[in-house]
């Protein structure tokens, strides 16, 4: 396979490519810019009954997937010459942030392994260097949907899938601020204008009153973003 390669590790790959087959990534799927294989997890089970998982070593409730077929399914995904790098999908893991996305982007491709029932013996995640992730602080039924997440916002920034490749260099995140207020037609709604600079046609000021909504937005929303924007300025 050519172009960025996607390998999701699942019990449920008929969930794939779900919101992922449509649009700008669906299109950049079928054109081939990127390309999309899944693995039943339970294909690697080691007992006829196709067992995952079992119960969590010192008692408590739920299930644990265990390390010796989730290594399995992954030494046969991804064998130790592939440079891929490997993501689990755990609230517990790193926040996925836009600098992360894009350093994905840039690489030949990722390998997903998603988490169901109470998570995955820790050792496979040691043993096979699997990076943590997050997409939020909140629990998920499994990892799928957040891998979802994950791959959709990496293949928009590949190569040649957005129409004008600049336009998400100006997105949220990506500058450190949230992204400026956007208008469209019509110039009134329900008696409220559309903001008279932006249609001045004079570049300059458009930017400047950008940048300022820009900032006036993430300090209000987000003042986390913007004290790490402030202190990222000072240094």
């Amino acid at each position: 396979m050519t172009g960025f390669v996607a390998d999701v590790l699942t019990l449920y790959p008929e969930m794939f490519p779900g919101s992922l087959g449509h649009s700008l990534a669906g299109r950049a799927l079928a054109e081939g810019v990127w390309s999309l294989r899944t693995t039943q997890i339970r294909d690697f089970a080691l007992d006829k009954h196709r067992h995952v998982d079992d119960t969590p070593a010192g008692g408590g409730p739920g299930m644990v997937m265990r390390a010796d077929v989730l290594a399995r399914a992954v030494d046969a995904v991804c064998p130790a010459d592939d440079l891929r790098p490997r993501l689990v999908m755990t609230p517990r893991g790193r926040p996925l942030s836009q600098a992360r996305v894009r350093d994905l982007a840039a690489g030949p491709g990722v390998v997903i392994l998603c988490g169901r029932f109470e998570g995955v013996d820790e050792r496979v995640i040691s043993r096979r260097g699997l990076e943590e992730v997050s997409i939020g602080d909140y629990v998920l039924s499994g990892g799928e949907v957040a891998a979802t997440v994950v791959l959709d916002a990496i293949v928009r920034l590949l190569p040649g899938v957005m129409g004008n490749d600049q336009s998400g260099l100006t997105e949220s995140f990506e500058t450190g601020l949230l992204e400026h207020a956007q208008y469209t037609k019509p110039p009134v709604f329900e008696g409220e204008d559309i903001p008279p600079v932006l249609l001045s046609g004079d570049h300059a000021k458009v930017d400047a009153w950008r940048k300022r909504n820009a900032e006036e937005t993430t300090a209000s929303r987000r003042p986390d973003l913007w004290l790490a924007h402030q202190a990222a300025k000072k240094t």
